[in-house]
């Protein structure tokens, strides 16, 4: 039987095989049919792992914000026809915080053998990384990108983690890191905890969880880094 292969990206440049299983390099090695949210982000990881790879002998199907429903069943023909895909994430892994969710759930409706293969995921590693409740979490996404907007959802956010002591995760559009932590810093009470976790896996590596109150006057210039937020208590 065919196989939908879930393999995950780097988080940063380095060595591929100090956060993800000899086993990705067989599979990008044999595999001809891939589904990515960026053909020349996979193409340049592919051949990380194996500069042999025949790159022109390979099908790509681009997934990510214009592609419509449609177009799926295009995508997963090859499994029909009983050849293995893998979907490539742009960075950490598939169906996480990422299009390729879509995909994977037509493969388990038309009863397609799915496999996920072991990466890093920079909203699991900040979380576990973060000394915040690990038990009972949920990951935002992007909050509101007006300021007003953004703090009415940023106390929404604190006031789960009192009633349900729920961590709350997520993201900014790396441009506007600087903006989100003042309007936290503004918003939250100084008793909350925030994690900031920058540059995840990469020699720059940065995370800290410290208190609203501790965190004024003393936070780092994150723009245009890749970061995860955590709140919690």
């Amino acid at each position: 039987m065919a196989i939908l292969y879930l393999v995950p990206n780097v988080l940063a440049e380095g060595d591929w095989q100090h956060v993800m299983p000899a086993q990705v390099y067989s599979i990008l090695t044999e595999t001809r049919y891939f589904i990515v949210e960026n053909i020349r982000t996979a193409r340049r990881f592919m051949k990380q792992v194996n500069r042999e790879i025949d790159i022109d002998e390979c099908t790509f199907f681009e997934i990510n914000k214009r592609t419509q429903m449609q177009d799926l069943p295009r995508f997963l023909k090859p499994l029909v026809d009983g050849n293995d895909v893998a979907v490539i994430s742009e960075a950490g892994c598939p169906g996480v915080a990422d299009p390729g969710a879509d995909v994977v759930r037509m493969a388990h409706q038309r009863s397609f053998k799915v496999v996920p293969i072991v990466g890093p995921s920079s909203i699991l590693l900040a979380l576990m990384a973060s000394g915040l409740n690990g038990q009972n979490f949920a990951f935002k996404g992007y909050l509101p990108v007006k300021p007003n907007e953004r703090s009415k959802e940023i106390a929404a956010l604190e006031k789960r983690i009192r009633s349900e002591k729920q961590t709350q995760i997520f993201i900014e559009t790396p441009y506007r890191n600087n903006n989100l932590i003042s309007d936290l810093l503004k918003t939250c009470s100084p008793s909350t905890l925030l994690c900031i976790a920058a540059n995840i896996t990469s020699e720059k590596e940065y995370i800290a969880t410290k208190t609203i109150q501790d965190w004024k006057g003393n936070t780092p210039d994150l723009h245009k880094q890749p970061v995860i937020f955590l709140l919690g208590n």
